[in-house]
């Protein structure tokens, strides 16, 4: 058996901007959103929806994905630092003393771009999201949206877990063996579990599942999200195992990680919603 291990030290932006560094994780963000624009557009031509619902739904996707992210890494993995740095929740700054922001606009503070990005808090987040967009344009209810979102959700999941990986950041544990990769740009020399890459994979079979069963009209209400969320919180849930700790709750709940106690009510809440469509459509 060939064991591989690879030394991962890229560098840390793409290029720069006004002084500005653009960096690969914005980039995924940038096309996991195009994609899915792209494949939403295909979604409403196949089922006759007007085109024009299509810009808004982008512009809500967007935000509430944002916000919902940030949120959730703000309160679920690290509200004790941000309580005392208010500033720091939804401006992309850090606060080292001694530094400035944008060409020494903002003393003490230092540009970083958005680090720190929950799943689970862009999923309530968009779940919020859509229902604003929904009370607005009244084109189809609630879950039939949110069911054929599912399909550029997950595949956009997948560009994010890469940016992650580009990152260096939301690594595996050691493996302890001569497989998997050493993340330079962190200071270390031991292979660690490309945890980032196995949930990007796990993201795309299940995205390819979802656009099966759409294809195949198996879209029944609430059906497709019931698949998206038992599936992506699976992977999420199972992938935990090799990953190092966020931090979080774990020390008041020890036994899973925090991102395991969050994706255990989702599964579930998954599983019911396949039940529920199933016996609907019964």
């Amino acid at each position: 058996m060939i064991l591989l291990k690879v030394n991962w030290a890229p560098s840390e932006s793409l290029f720069e901007f006004f002084g500005i560094g653009v960096r690969f994780y914005s980039l995924m963000f940038v096309i996991a959103f195009s994609y899915g624009y792209y494949l939403m557009k295909k979604i409403f031509k196949k089922e006759d929806i007007k085109i024009e619902y299509l810009d808004p739904i982008l512009m809500y996707m967007v935000l509430s994905t944002l916000i919902g992210a940030r949120l959730g890494h703000v309160f679920f993995y690290d509200w004790n630092y941000y309580q005392n740095h208010l500033l720091e929740i939804l401006l992309p700054i850090r606060e080292i003393r001694g530094s400035s922001m944008l060409f020494g606009t903002i003393e003490g503070y230092k540009f970083i771009g958005y680090r720190g990005l929950a799943s689970h808090g862009a999923v309530i987040g968009i779940l919020i999201g859509i229902a604003l967009y929904q009370r607005q344009y009244k084109f189809r209810s609630w879950i039939w949206i949110l069911d054929r979102l599912t399909i550029p959700a997950t595949i956009g999941g997948a560009f994010v877990r890469l940016g992650n990986f580009y990152n260096s950041e939301i690594v595996g544990k050691f493996t302890n063996s001569s497989f998997g990769v050493v993340f330079q740009n962190n200071g270390e020399r031991f292979p660690r579990h490309p945890a980032q890459l196995y949930e990007a994979f796990g993201y795309v079979i299940l995205f390819f599942l979802l656009r099966s069963l759409y294809n195949q009209n198996k879209t029944q209400k609430g059906f497709l999200l019931g698949v998206y969320f038992t599936g992506i919180f699976s992977i999420r849930f199972l992938v935990e195992y090799v990953k190092e700790s966020q931090g979080g709750f774990e020390k008041t709940l020890p036994m899973l990680s925090t991102g395991q106690w969050l994706s255990i009510p989702l599964v579930l809440f998954g599983i019911g919603l396949i039940v529920l469509s199933n016996r609907k459509a019964a």
